[in-house]
C-alpha cells in the first residue's frame, strides 16, 4: 500500500492498556491555561522512567468549561492504580495549585475508579478552605491563595485507556522529518480522546524492551538508528534515509488511538521525503492491542 508514493508497511502497533485521568484545567485566558498544562504533565514521556505519561489532549473555549474560562484537557497515565492517584495530588497540587488563576475539574468519561483529590487539596487552605456543591453534579473545593481563589474538583477518576500506539516512519533527512513530524502533532491535538506524551510529541530515541545490561528493562531500538546501520545485521534503515521519526500516541479507547494513527499517517505523507512508514511491536509480548496500519486505511 503507497499513500502519495510512501510505502505503508502491512504491519501493527502494539499498544497496551493503562490507568488514565482526563483532567481539565482553566485560566484566566488560553495562553495561561496551556502553560499550566505544560507544566502539570511535565516529565511525562515513557513509563519506563518517568512517574506518568502525560501531555495535553484538547484545547476548550471557554463555552465548554465548567467556570465559563478557557480550559485545556490533559491526560495523566500510569502502569498501576494507585500511582495515578499519587501523580494527580503531585501534579494538580504543584502545578495547578500554584499556578496564578487555574483550576482544576474532572473530565474523564465512563469513570472505573475514583479519588477524593480535592479534599486532600483543599487541606492547603488550612481551614480557610470551603467545600460546594454538589453544582451541576460536581462538588468542589474552594482554596484561598495570593491570586485568588483555586477552585479544585473534590473527585477525580480513573478508566483504562490504551497506550503506545505509535507510527515509525524514515525520511531523507532532518528536515522532512520535523515539518512532517511537528505537522503531524498538531494535527492528533484535534482527534479527541488522545495525546502524545514525549517532547513536543516527537520520539527522538525509540526502545526496545530488553538490554545487554543487567537491571536496565529498555535500551535503543538499533534496528532503527540510522548511524550505526553499517553495523547492525537486522537493520530496518534504508540507505536514502537519514532520520527515522517515532510518533507515540496515547488516548482513552483503543478507536481513539487507532484514528489518531491514521490522521498522523496522513499529515506525514504530505510531505516530501518520505520513504516508508510502519511501526513498533514486539511479538505480542508487551500488549493485548495490535492496529493494523493498512486496516487504518483501507
Amino acid at each position: 500500500m503507497k499513500i502519495n508514493g510512501v510505502e505503508i508497511e502491512d504491519t501493527y502497533a502494539e499498544a497496551f492498556s493503562m490507568h488514565m485521568n482526563r483532567t481539565l484545567i482553566t485560566a484566566y485566558d488560553s495562553e495561561w491555561a496551556r502553560i499550566t498544562a505544560l507544566e502539570a504533565t511535565g516529565f511525562g514521556t515513557s513509563i519506563i522512567m518517568s512517574p506518568a505519561e502525560a501531555g495535553i489532549e484538547y484545547v476548550l473555549n471557554d463555552e465548554a468549561t465548567p467556570d465559563g474560562r478557557p480550559g485545556v484537557r490533559v491526560i495523566f497515565a500510569t502502569a498501576r492504580k494507585e500511582d495515578l492517584q499519587q501523580q494527580l495530588l503531585a501534579r494538580l497540587g504543584q502545578c495547578v495549585l500554584s499556578s496564578p488563576t487555574a483550576s482544576a475539574f474532572d473530565a474523564t468519561p465512563d469513570p472505573r475508579d475514583s479519588y477524593e483529590i480535592g479534599k486532600k487539596l483543599a487541606m492547603f487552605g488550612d481551614g480557610y478552605e470551603i467545600k460546594k456543591g454538589p453544582i451541576d453534579g460536581r462538588v468542589l473545593w474552594l482554596i484561598p491563595r495570593m491570586s485568588g481563589t483555586c477552585v479544585i474538583q473534590n473527585t477525580f477518576n480513573s478508566v483504562r485507556g490504551v497506550a503506545g500506539g505509535n507510527i515509525i516512519y524514515f525520511c531523507e533527512n532532518l528536515s522532512s522529518a520535523m515539518g512532517s513530524g511537528k505537522a503531524a502533532v498538531r494535527a492528533i491535538e484535534q482527534v479527541e480522546g488522545v495525546y502524545t506524551p514525549f517532547p513536543g510529541g516527537l520520539v527522538g530515541a525509540g526502545s526496545k524492551p530488553s538490554s545487554k545490561y543487567k537491571g536496565l528493562k529498555a535500551s535503543t531500538n538499533e534496528a532503527f538508528c540510522p548511524s550505526i546501520r553499517a553495523i547492525v545485521p537486522n537493520t530496518q534503515v534504508p540507505k536514502k534515509c537519514e532520520f527515522v521519526m517515532e510518533i507515540v500516541i496515547n488516548g482513552l479507547t483503543e478507536s481513539m488511538v487507532a484514528e489518531a494513527m491514521r490522521t498522523a499517517i496522513e499529515v506525514v505523507c504530505r510531505y516530501t521525503g518520505i520513504i516508508k512508514i510502519t511501526a513498533g511491536n514486539y511479538g505480542g509480548r508487551i500488549g493485548k492491542y495490535q492496529i493494523e496500519l493498512h486496516d487504518l486505511l483501507s
